[in-house]
C-alpha cells in the first residue's frame, strides 16, 4: 500500500512542478520533471548548487531515452543491457530537456533505471525525472534515508515513505561519457 500511495503522491507533485525526495536505484535523490524549467531551478536552489553543473536524469527504457538524446551509441546500449549495476551514461547531444540538465557542451547524463519504484513512477509519469543526490552541494551523498539532512527533507514538496527503513549502504553510479565520435571515458568509478 505504501508503494502505491507514494507513486500517486509523487506523480501529483511531479505534475505540479514540485520536487520529491525518493529512493533511486543508487542513493536517495531529489527528483522533478526533467522537462520543467522551474522545477529544475528548484532543485538547484534546494541543493545550493551552481547551475553550471549538470544533473542526472532517469528514464525507464531505451525507448524513452531516444526522445531525449539525439543518438545512442551501440556500445552504450550494450553497457545498459549487460551491466548488473546502475550505470549513468553521458550522451553527447541532449534534446527536449530543461536547461540546467544538459552540460555546457550539450551532453546529458542519463540512467535507465531498473529499480521497481523508479520504473513505475517514470512509466506512469511518461517523462524523465531528475535524479540528483539528496544532499547540499559539496556534502556526501546519502547512502540511505537516515543520512538525508533535515534541511533537505524540509525543502522538498513530498518525501517518499517507501524504503525509508532500508539502512543498506548504497553508492552513486559509475559515469561513462561518450563523445560524438564514439570515444568514451570513465568520469566516475
Amino acid at each position: 500500500m505504501i508503494f502505491e500511495d507514494d507513486i500517486k503522491n509523487s506523480l501529483k507533485i511531479l505534475k505540479d512542478g514540485g520536487v520529491i525526495l525518493y529512493p533511486t536505484d543508487t542513493v536517495w535523490g531529489l527528483g522533478c520533471d526533467a522537462t520543467n524549467q522551474k522545477a529544475v531551478e528548484k532543485i538547484f536552489s534546494i541543493k545550493a548548487r551552481s547551475e553550471c553543473k549538470s544533473l542526472i536524469v532517469l528514464v525507464d527504457s531505451e525507448t524513452m531515452l531516444q526522445r531525449y538524446v539525439r543518438e545512442i551509441p551501440e556500445v552504450a546500449s550494450e553497457i545498459n543491457e549487460l551491466s548488473d549495476t546502475p550505470v549513468t551514461i553521458v550522451y553527447p547531444e541532449a534534446r527536449n530537456l530543461a536547461s540546467g540538465i544538459p552540460g555546457e557542451d550539450g551532453s546529458a547524463a542519463v540512467r535507465i533505471t531498473t529499480d521497481d519504484f523508479c520504473r513505475v513512477l517514470i512509466g506512469r509519469f511518461r517523462k524523465p525525472i531528475v535524479s540528483t543526490s539528496a544532499n547540499l552541494s559539496g556534502e556526501p551523498a546519502p547512502s540511505h534515508f537516515g543520512e538525508v539532512s533535515g534541511v533537505i527533507i524540509d525543502s522538498v514538496d513530498y518525501t517518499v515513505m517507501y524504503k525509508r527503513e532500508d539502512r543498506q549502504k548504497h553508492k552513486v553510479s559509475p559515469v561513462i561519457k561518450f563523445e560524438k565520435n564514439g570515444v568514451f571515458k570513465i568520469i566516475r568509478k
